[in-house]
């Protein structure tokens, strides 16, 4: 561990927990990344974390002085059949889609509310080593445990974390205004060409995979322009599709996948 690192276990949802890491700390700038994720019925839970939480970080932000906050919201902000594509930084905010799109879009407005000095940044599908969530690490588990596969007839764009990474400690620099932008490579891939690359990335021969219809939760695609994004940050992603997933399954092969999340009401079978 770093030296100059502290980990406060705890949950976003505990005021005081929040107020005193505040209070210990004195952040200059907040990263916000916490939200809860994995139940996507478990509504009480999204509200005490994205929510509540969210609410308890801003207000210890301005009672500490924070000059930042940096926060992530999802794409699906936009409702799930978005009115345009790609999808611009004025269209309407519809997040009745899931209970996680609802909660934090609640939370991003609050942190409009506050007056803080807020970066929003609505994301595109992120994946790479760590994460467990989302189809890539589900595919991964399935083929190494030799149990069948299907894809969805969805289109996403698929963003690395470093490039992600990337933006975020641009604007930690002070870079961008305030207000929303996008982390999106401005291209969309089918969740089979995702899932194709699993498997070359695994060396495994190609194959033939079941195509499902999406279902009703499940958006057609997430496709955000991220123009303004490029322009502010002087920013570009720089990880391609091939090249994340072979990193990512290196990670998966390292550490192990033993259960993934997504927000979305599964069907069984």
């Amino acid at each position: 561990m770093h030296p100059r690192l502290t980990v406060v276990e705890g949950s976003i949802a505990d005021r005081r927990l929040v107020e005193k890491a505040f209070d210990d700390f004195r952040p200059d700038q907040v990263v916000h990344a916490a939200a809860s994720y994995k139940d996507p019925a478990n509504w009480g839970e999204d509200i005490r974390t994205n929510i509540q939480g969210t609410a308890n970080v801003v207000q210890a932000a301005l009672q500490t002085g924070v000059r930042r906050v940096i926060y992530f919201q999802t794409a699906l902000c936009y409702g799930l059949r978005p009115c345009q594509l790609p999808v611009l930084l004025t269209h309407p905010l519809v997040s009745g889609g899931s209970s996680y799109a609802v909660s934090k879009t609640t939370a991003e407005q609050y942190l409009q509310l506050s007056g803080l000095d807020c970066i929003v940044f609505r994301l595109a599908n992120m994946y790479g080593p760590r994460n467990l969530t989302g189809p890539l690490p589900t595919f991964y588990h399935r083929l190494t445990q030799g149990k069948p596969c299907y894809v969805v007839d969805t289109r996403r764009d698929f963003v690395f974390i470093d490039d992600l990474v990337a933006v975020v400690l641009r604007a930690l620099d002070g870079q961008g205004r305030k207000g929303a932008y996008h982390i999106s490579s401005g291209r969309d891939y089918a969740i089979k060409d995702l899932f194709d690359a699993v498997v070359n990335a695994l060396g495994l021969p190609a194959m033939n995979v079941e195509v499902r219809p999406r279902s009703a939760d499940d958006a057609a695609t997430i496709l955000l322009d991220p123009a303004d994004t490029i322009r502010d940050f002087h920013w570009q992603p720089a990880v391609s599709l091939a090249s994340g997933v072979s990193r990512a399954v290196e990670y998966y092969q390292r550490f192990g996948v033993e259960q993934t999340f997504t927000h979305l009401a599964l069907k069984t079978g």
